[in-house]
C-alpha cells in the first residue's frame, strides 16, 4: 500500500478503518483472554472470581466498575462511564465519535 499516493480523505478513511478494526481485536482478545482464564482456573477446580478475590451476592462491598469506554489513541486511558466524563471521551464526541465506538 502506497501511503504516499493516497489523498488525505483516503488516508483519514484508512485511519478510521485502522481505529475500529484496532478497537475490534482488543473486544475479541480480551473475550479470548477471559474464556482462557475461567478455563485454567477451573482445571484447578476454581472460578475466576474466587481467584481475583470478588464477590457476589447481596451484603458484598460493590467492587469498582469495570471500564466501559478505551481512547483509541491511549488504550490505557479507560472510563467506567459513570462520574464526570474524561477529556479524551469529550474531545472524541465533540470530533464526531459515537460513544458506542469508544467501547471495550
Amino acid at each position: 500500500m502506497k501511503l504516499d499516493k493516497m489523498s488525505r480523505k483516503e488516508l483519514e478513511a484508512l485511519r478510521a478503518d485502522v481505529d475500529e478494526a484496532i478497537v475490534q481485536r482488543r473486544k475479541t482478545e480480551r473475550h479470548e483472554a477471559l474464556a482462557a482464564a475461567q478455563k485454567a482456573a477451573a482445571e484447578f477446580g476454581f472460578s475466576l472470581d474466587e481467584l481475583t478475590g470478588k464477590k457476589g451476592g447481596r451484603g458484598a462491598k460493590a467492587a469498582s466498575a469495570d471500564p466501559k469506554y478505551m481512547n483509541p489513541e491511549d488504550p490505557t486511558q479507560t472510563w467506567t462511564g459513570k462520574g464526570r466524563q474524561p477529556n479524551w471521551f469529550k474531545t472524541a464526541i465533540e470530533a464526531g465519535k459515537a460513544p458506542e465506538e469508544l467501547e471495550i
